[in-house]
């Protein structure tokens, strides 16, 4: 009896020790030394299914996420699916950031990594950790990083930069992603955890200018706090508090 209370007693410690990892939240800091950034299929023909956002704003996030590569001085990885036909080309904003990068044109893979070429080019770049974003969430980017789940990468999924036809499928995509691994982030979020910290470079210095055009309603606090300075409109005690 004493022989298989032990060993009940170890099997449930197992057990217990089995399910509490699985409850456990990882917390995976984005490297910029290991990250590479992805510009997945965020086509001008395309740009028009993103119905999920509004269309502005939309487009200054899709922007705003290829430009995440210089910011970061980030090897980046462009790709197109049927670029010649109606899903069109890159914007030629972000072309022009990444004249040199690779920019895959995929002829007729849906999944990205369905694609020699491109898969060469990810796996040439040699990092662990990839940011993505696509149009659309629920094919694009949902099929992608579900394939590089598969290959053991760690992925961030830019949920602000991807866009699809309703909420709904966007929900349900996401949940998709979440659920294989896929970390669901939004553009601040990137920032923040590449930098670490306001001192690194890049740092204040660099990043609140970037943020000031790209994400305005904290650029406009770096804005309003050094107005305040500037102009001496800081009350007594407020310096303190920043």
């Amino acid at each position: 009896m004493k022989s298989f209370l032990t060993i009940l007693t170890a099997a449930l410690t197992i057990v217990s020790g089995v399910c509490a990892r699985n409850h456990a939240v990882p917390f995976e800091r984005l490297d910029k030394n290991d990250t590479l950034l992805l510009v997945l299929d965020l086509q001008v023909g395309l740009y028009n299914l993103a119905r999920d956002w509004d269309p502005t704003l939309y487009y200054n996030n899709l922007i705003a996420h290829a430009a995440l590569g210089q910011l970061f001085d980030l090897p980046v990885v462009l790709t197109t699916s049927a670029q010649q036909g109606p899903n069109g080309p890159l914007p030629k904003e972000i072309l022009e950031m990444y004249p040199d990068a690779p920019l895959i044109e995929r002829q007729g893979e849906v999944d990205a990594w369905d694609n020699a070429e491109f898969r060469k080019a990810v796996r040439d770049a040699g990092k662990s950790q990839i940011i993505v974003a696509g149009i659309t969430t629920d094919v694009c980017t949902t099929f992608l990083a579900l394939s590089l789940r598969a290959e053991g990468y760690s992925v961030w999924a830019n949920v602000e930069a991807s866009g699809t036809t309703t909420e709904l499928i966007r929900d349900v995509s996401n949940m998709r992603m979440e659920a294989a691994g896929v970390k669901l982030v939004s553009l601040f979020s990137i920032v923040c955890d590449l930098m670490r910290d306001w001192r690194n470079t890049p740092g204040s210095k660099e990043v609140l200018p970037w943020l000031n055009q790209y994400y305005p309603i904290y650029g406009m606090v770096a804005r309003g706090h050094a107005a305040a300075i500037n102009n001496g409109t800081i009350i007594p005690g407020e310096g303190g508090l920043v």
